[in-house]
């Protein structure tokens, strides 16, 4: 699955193929014309609130070529912006407590586009409960898809054919934070494995595969070291299978996973995971297609999503350098598109972005993916292609 079929999201399988001309925020944006109209229900087309949080690190600058690129498709989204929200205070300490107005504002709104939030490890607090995780706990935001791709015109990567999805348990596992010192010098961290968090998220996966033409569900585990914790993980996968005939399913163990990745990553469809295994999986997924520039993602929970990068750098070392890659974030705009049943926003803005690459003029491309440009002449040539 190339092209426009490559971020279609099981979030929203609306397909918004009317042509129309939308005024919004003194623009004009012509949709394109499909030869089978889909029929909106009263209201689609009126503005959307989107909470915005654009994070730490890079999280400023590649939202702002969002903000920018959106305005220039036209999409009617009016953006709530939560600015100068970090993972750590200006002493450097970690932040650990999401403000109470995030979470109303996303729940009011059903979706919010997020940079990555920092927060150091501190030497004094081992907290493993980071801003980013409280978010997704305070939200209930239970299931994380990561989508790696081979972009076309990419001509660095060493696959060309790669298309996976990778469905990670987003709040119980090792991220549980439950750790003590149960005598000096001896830590007991326990990992939480739930049933019903386990078939959740299994039939998340199935789902997904159905509603997007997915032949293979891989589920990933370490049974056969925590054989009570990942086999509760697969007996709720195997339950969920049942009811999916048409679709393949298979079990690997973590470890086999990723030399499988690294040697064989043709062989994967459908991934779903544990909560750390799929933070693994995901991040050798976003390498092998790119890095952490390119690859979308999004947390979903009932009512409520969050779209970030699928692979969450929060790159310091590239803040204030102008030279980050916002593929990632905008194509993780065009699977927020898709969400709220702006398909052909997503549609357009998804073309825009892969053309970039397809062109194949490095002088655009930003230096992560071999070009000698910039965030802004990456993101102004999105923009002149939405115009083509």
């Amino acid at each position: 699955m190339m092209a426009s079929k490559l971020l279609a999201s099981a979030c929203s399988l609306a397909l918004n193929g009317q042509s129309h001309v939308l005024k919004t925020f003194g623009a004009f944006a012509t949709q394109s014309r499909s030869l089978v109209t889909s029929i909106p229900v009263p209201g689609d087309g009126k503005p959307h609130a989107v909470t915005l949080i654009p994070g730490d690190g890079i999280g400023p600058e590649i939202t702002q070529s969002v903000v920018d690129v959106v305005e220039a498709l036209g999409a009617p989204i009016v953006w709530e912006r939560f600015d100068g929200i970090s993972g750590s205070t200006k002493d450097g300490k970690p932040n650990k407590m999401v403000p109470k107005e995030i979470c109303e504002s996303i729940r009011k709104n059903g979706v919010c586009l997020k940079g990555t939030l920092f927060t150091p490890l501190d030497k004094k607090n081992t907290d493993t409960q980071s801003l980013n995780v409280q978010l997704r706990k305070d939200l209930d935001l239970w299931v994380n898809l990561v989508h790696g791709f081979s972009i076309p015109g990419l001509t660095s990567l060493r696959y060309k054919d790669l298309d996976i999805v990778v469905v990670r348990e987003n709040t119980e596992g090792e991220y549980s934070g439950l750790e003590h010192e149960a005598v000096e010098g001896v830590v007991e961290s326990l990992k939480v494995i739930t049933y019903d968090k386990s078939l959740r998220t299994a039939e998340y996966a199935f789902e997904f595969a159905l509603l997007n033409n997915r032949k293979k569900v891989t589920a990933v585990h370490k049974a056969n070291i925590m054989k009570q914790g990942d086999g509760m993980f697969l007996k709720a996968t195997r339950e969920v299978a049942k009811n999916f005939p048409k679709i393949k399913y298979e079990e690997m163990i973590v470890d086999n996973t990723c030399m499988q990745l690294v040697s064989k990553p043709e062989q994967f469809d459908v991934m779903v995971t544990p909560n750390l295994y799929g933070n693994l999986v995901s991040n050798v997924v976003a390498g092998l297609c790119g890095g952490f520039g390119v690859c979308p993602g999004g947390n979903v929970g009932d009512g409520v999503a969050i779209f970030e990068q699928g692979a969450r750098h929060v790159a310091k070392e590239l803040a204030g350098k102008g030279l980050a890659n916002p593929t990632a974030t905008l194509l993780s705009t065009s699977m927020m598109l898709r969400h709220i049943k702006m398909a052909k926003f997503g549609e357009r803005l998804e073309e825009a972005v892969l053309k970039v690459y397809s062109d194949g003029d490095t002088s655009v491309l930003t230096p992560d993916v071999g070009g000698t440009g910039s965030q802004y002449t990456f993101t102004q040539a999105v923009i002149k292609n939405l115009g083509h």
